[in-house]
């Protein structure tokens, strides 16, 4: 039984190969795990947020009531960031495809996908203005127009992890192909 919050399939799922006849669809799913690279960053600023509300404590209880407000305000600024991060990725459901960026988010239905297919082109490593020679899943809309590069090889969540990427790519273009 897999839990509400879980992105990754069921044990029926992966054993029959195919969708359980439930609302699955209905909900926008993650189909892969975030890296670690993703998840060892927000480890990182959540650890310091933490030190920054501990901060903000100690100044709230010394009388320095704006060094406090100041630290809070950071703290929790930093918090919704990572959040933000964590929810950076491709998302899926029966209504379509779902590209969220991390100041930007970009839905297409699926009625609107022309073709998911995997691509060999130079692709950023992690994020950075550095680019190598890599593979990407791109999303063809109706018209012409490409999504930017849905997954890279060397992105957050998979730099590292080729296996991954490829189960992910592969998922996507299943359900690109069973709700277009």
């Amino acid at each position: 039984m897999s839990l509400p919050y879980s992105s990754t399939p069921s044990i029926e799922e992966e054993s029959t190969g195919r969708a359980l006849p439930h609302a699955v669809h209905d909900r926008w799913l993650r189909p892969y795990r975030p890296g670690p690279w993703r998840v060892v960053t927000a480890a990182l600023a959540f650890l310091l947020a933490s030190y920054l509300l501990i901060a903000a404590l100690i100044m709230a209880l010394a009388g320095e009531g704006a060094g406090a407000g100041g630290l809070l305000l950071v703290a929790v600024l930093l918090i919704v960031a990572t959040l933000r991060l964590l929810r950076v990725g491709v998302w899926l459901s029966g209504k379509g495809v779902r590209q969220v960026g991390y100041f930007t988010t970009v839905t297409v239905p699926w009625s609107r996908v022309a073709s998911v297919r995997t691509a060999q082109q130079p692709v950023k490593v992690i994020g950075l203005p550095r680019t190598v020679q890599g593979q990407a899943l791109v999303v063809t809309r109706k018209g012409g127009q490409q999504l930017r590069a849905l997954l890279t090889d060397h992105n957050a969540d998979f730099l590292g992890r080729v296996e991954a990427f490829d189960i992910a790519a592969d998922a996507i273009e299943s359900w690109a192909t069973e709700l277009r």
